[in-house]
């Protein structure tokens, strides 16, 4: 499983907005210098940010943003859910995809327990923590 550049992007500007101490809002160059993101990409980036209602100009067009509702109420699932939908395989959401998930198909009770269990790792992490989170050891995948 791979998370689209647009997600990784999209929790790295919110996380340069939720610790900026601007009162007036983080401003979109900013966030392109300090998270090494081209201004082009980053506008694709912010626009689905604002249209999920996570980021909000501070002041109007030309302002900085701001986060929408505090980092404790905007969860992982609101940032990756604001570029793509959770779509793990295809037969989970629709039966007809396959001609064994009409029957015990073993593989897509998997498929559906990874994907719930995805969901509420997405929903129970949010901003707030994702930010006060100091250092954490990642084991290699292979």
């Amino acid at each position: 499983m791979r998370v689209n550049t647009k997600i990784r992007y999209g929790l790295r500007t919110m996380i340069e907005i939720a610790t900026s101490t601007e009162p007036e809002g983080t401003l979109q160059k900013d966030i392109a210098k300090n998270q090494n993101i081209s201004l082009k990409y980053l506008d694709v980036i912010i626009s689905s940010l604002k249209l999920k209602g996570l980021i909000t100009n501070s002041k109007g067009k030309g302002s900085g943003y701001k986060l929408a509702r505090h980092a404790n109420e905007i969860t992982m699932m609101d940032i990756y859910t604001a570029f793509e939908q959770i779509v793990i395989v295809d037969c989970i959401n629709n039966l007809g995809f396959c001609d064994r998930s009409m029957h015990d198909c073993k593989a897509r009770n998997f498929w559906c327990e990874f994907g719930n269990d995805f969901r509420n790792l997405l929903e129970n992490k949010n901003l707030e923590q994702i930010v006060e989170t100091t250092h954490y050891e990642c084991n290699k995948i292979e």
